[in-house]
């Protein structure tokens, strides 16, 4: 029998009022960031939604920023049109040289940003709503032992289009993720949705664990976090229903490879499972080009940044 992992629903922390009481009652202040890369078709109504809802109106957010990887079109512009705060990473730590990915914009913003407090939202979401907030983080606020909240939900378009269960985890998350968590840390095969970028977190826990710069960011959180607060210290937010663009099976394919990447660094390090000192970094696949099938290799360069309490620029 694996323990429980908490499970709330976002209608428990609709009260804006009062979670802005608790906030204030506990001396926290609490930052919004969205991490980006080409998402100008949606960056800019995502941040319309939740900064008009949780700032302006009720001062729950006390700051909403973007951190961008480097986007080619106009993500930033419109962003910074829409009210919030525009950060590119490579700007944050520069001494730290450079690297791109969701997990440098996790680890740049949590240098950046001021709150005790952060909270996270994709920037492809089609949906957006005030909850996917208020959801995690109305359960940080409201137990003092929870340190990591992650948000959960159904997705009906992916179930019609994908032949998938609405209410399941993405293809990553059935054909790798959960069977991993399954066989190695059973205990975290409790998550609907390991790998949704909806969560907060508090500060004091994400300043010390490292980070890979790639999408391995939501896998080795939960992996680092488990390892330090247990399932006392985790829980999920029902989010009801999410809409967001999906992606095609080439880039799945290079999704998998930055998680299994993390997966194994971790499962090392706690003895779990052995792996290569020094795991590859060419990530093979095929494609047809004029009727015949190649070979493809990608160079995927994901890497660890370190806790950012040993960072010197983030200590000052």
């Amino acid at each position: 029998m694996i323990p429980d992992i908490a499970i709330c629903h976002h209608g428990e922390f609709a009260d804006l009022g009062e979670l802005v009481r608790l906030k204030h009652a506990q001396g926290l202040t609490v930052s919004l960031c969205v991490p980006v890369l080409n998402e100008e078709d949606t960056i800019g109504e995502v941040i319309r939604c939740l900064k008009a809802s949780l700032h302006d109106d009720t001062p729950l957010l006390d700051e909403v920023a973007v951190v961008d990887s480097g986007s080619s079109d106009r993500t930033r512009e419109v962003a910074a049109a829409a009210g919030a705060e525009v950060y590119l990473a490579s700007e944050i730590l520069p001494e730290c040289g450079p690297a791109r990915g969701k997990g440098e914009n996790i680890w740049k913003a949590t240098a950046r940003l001021k709150g005790d407090i952060i909270c996270f939202v994709d920037g492809d979401v089609r949906n957006m709503h005030p909850r996917f907030v208020y959801g995690p983080l109305g359960i940080l606020l409201t137990r003092s032992g929870v340190v990591y909240a992650k948000g959960f939900y159904d997705r009906p378009h992916a179930a019609v289009e994908l032949g998938l269960r609405p209410a399941g985890g993405g293809r990553v998350t059935e054909a790798l993720v959960r069977p991993l968590f399954s066989l190695f840390y059973p205990a975290l095969a409790g998550f609907v949705q390991p790998l949704a970028g909806e969560y907060a977190a508090r500060r004091s826990v994400l300043e010390r664990i490292p980070m890979p710069t790639g999408y391995g960011i939501e896998t080795a959180l939960l992996l680092d976090i488990y390892r330090i607060h247990g399932t006392e210290g985790l829980a999920q937010c029902d989010l009801d229903e999410r809409i967001h663009r999906h992606q095609d099976t080439a880039s799945l394919g290079r999704m998998s490879f930055s998680i299994l990447q993390a997966f194994l660094r971790r499962t090392q390090a706690d003895g779990v499972l052995a792996a290569p000192g020094v795991l590859p970094e060419i990530y093979r696949s095929f494609v047809r080009e004029d009727g015949v099938m190649r070979l493809n290799e990608t160079r995927i360069e994901d890497f660890e940044r370190p806790p950012l309490l040993e960072v010197p620029g983030y200590v000052r």
